[in-house]
């Protein structure tokens, strides 16, 4: 019993064995026959397969040639049929219409080539700038003036030439009160030493008080002289007896001279 069961499960498998579709090669006709790890062929061994395009499905008709080019073959081929030697000709003409086109539409204009800036290149010239003058013009110049021209005007403005001579400079006439940079320079005591005797009550805060009633102390000085300093201080400008009204400084004044 058990003999039957297997030899019936072994013909049943040689059946199914023999009803099955067989599996197609997924290399044949790509070029890959029998083992793909083989070696290369040795050079010089001649290689033999099918064309990739059928010998029947190649046009053999030709397309006129135009001058100086050769005619050629149709290959272009569609699942109708291959194309007409009209129609691949006239193709061939758009092509060529559209590159030509593209490429002058690529080229750069002649008024507005760029420029190689060089040194060894010449200037370039300008054409119709109207900004430029008769004066700074090189050939409008020269057209009228030559080398005789501008030694005979150098002449002429060196007849022209004066030399004025130096005068003195000329004394102030009236009364301009005080002159605070003569006095500056004709005292020589330090600013706070004191040179000349003040009395009163409260002098420092009347003279803070007076003193804030000119725009600088320049101005104070010069009401101080007025009025009977560097001796009396009837103003009360100067409380430390210095000769010196509300701070006013002579140094820079003597500084200017020994320098």
């Amino acid at each position: 019993m058990r003999a039957f069961a297997f030899y019936a499960a072994a013909g049943s498998l040689l059946v199914m064995a023999a009803c099955s579709p067989q599996v197609p090669d997924s290399a044949a006709g790509v070029g890959i026959d029998g083992d793909p790890f083989a070696p290369p062929p040795a050079a010089g061994t001649t290689i033999n397969g099918d064309p990739l395009v059928p010998p029947a499905r190649v046009s053999t008709e030709t397309v006129p040639s135009q001058a100086g080019t050769a005619p050629r073959s149709t290959a272009a081929t569609t699942s109708a049929g291959t194309f007409s030697a009209a129609a691949a000709s006239s193709g061939d003409a758009d092509i060529a219409r559209e590159t030509e086109a593209a490429l002058a539409a690529s080229r750069p204009a002649a008024a507005s080539a760029p420029l190689d800036a060089s040194p060894s290149n010449p200037a370039p010239q300008l054409i119709g700038n109207a900004g430029i003058s008769d004066e700074n013009d090189f050939q409008a110049v020269s057209s009228r003036q030559s080398i005789e021209s501008d030694a005979a005007r150098l002449q002429r403005q060196r007849s022209q030439y004066q030399q004025v001579e130096p005068t003195a400079v000329p004394e102030r006439g009236g009364d301009t009160g005080p002159n605070i940079v003569k006095y500056a320079l004709s005292t020589s005591n330090p600013k706070g030493v004191r040179l000349y005797t003040r009395a009163g009550i409260n002098l420092r805060a009347r003279s803070q008080r007076n003193c804030a009633e000119f725009a600088s102390p320049d101005q104070a000085q010069i009401a101080f002289l007025e009025s009977g300093g560097p001796q009396r201080d009837r103003k009360v400008l100067d409380p430390d007896g210095d000769g010196f009204a509300c701070g006013w400084d002579p140094a820079p004044y003597r500084l200017a001279v020994q320098n």
